[in-house]
């Protein structure tokens, strides 16, 4: 089963056309819509949701799931999501999947990861209320205004995950702006991570979803044994999941 996690302003409906391809397939998909970014709008406006909050979410989803394996997808933002969630129920995971996504150790947070471009959007974007950051240009017009409280929160992990848990970075390559490309080039040297390139930009599940839906098909079951040792990661901060 596919659990997959939307980035920022986006909701489920963007996996859309990747889930199509992977239930013809004969694989489950559950894609999530993250709080406060509903078709509707938040429940609570005057209340946004934070990171806490999403990963809560998601424990949720995939607590009360019986599928068994689980990868666990999210885009961008979300992967400060998943890995929240990976450290909490890493024995219900089997796969782990970033794409063009943050990849944090404990104590980042999505702006603390992210690039100046994204930090002047955020704060741009928030300067109506201080709250919900606006929809950048460009985006579909599913999309909705996405909670700063989600961006700011800095993630606690306690290195809790399965050793068995694979993981995963599927990289859009280069692009403008893009906070992911100096990650990708250290998980490329990390003999713990498999690294994928779907060169299309950030937005791979609507600019190229077929691919996408191919690569995670083909995603190997863990085998239950910890990852073969090899040359450590690079300088920087350990990962804990």
């Amino acid at each position: 089963m596919f659990v997959m996690v939307p980035g920022g302003w986006q909701g489920g409906w963007v996996f859309d056309a990747v889930a199509a391809e992977l239930r013809a397939d004969g694989h489950q998909v559950e894609a999530v819509t993250l709080a406060g970014l509903e078709a509707d709008g938040p429940v609570e406006r005057d209340r946004p949701p934070n990171l806490d909050d999403h990963i809560a979410q998601v424990i949720e989803v995939v607590a009360r799931s019986n599928e068994q394996p689980i990868a666990l997808c999210g885009h961008s933002y979300a992967g400060m999501v998943i890995a929240g969630v990976a450290d909490r129920l890493g024995d219900r995971l089997d796969q782990l999947v970033f794409i063009d996504a943050y990849v944090p150790a404990d104590g980042d947070s999505c702006w603390s990861l992210t690039s100046d471009t994204f930090r002047e959007l955020f704060i741009v974007g928030a300067a109506a209320d201080g709250r919900w950051v606006a929809v950048p240009d460009g985006l579909d017009p599913r999309a909705r205004r996405h909670p700063l409280a989600s961006f700011v929160q800095t993630i606690r992990l306690e290195g809790n995950p399965s050793p068995a848990l694979r993981r995963t970075y599927v990289s859009g390559g280069a692009w403008q702006g893009s906070p992911f490309l100096e990650l990708t080039d250290r998980l490329r040297n990390d003999p713990a991570w498999q690294v994928h390139e779907i060169p299309v930009g950030h937005n791979i599940a609507r600019r190229d979803p077929k691919s996408l839906a191919a690569l995670l098909g083909t995603l190997p079951p863990a085998t239950g044994k910890p990852p073969t040792a090899g040359k450590p990661p690079t300088a920087g901060k350990p990962q804990t999941f």
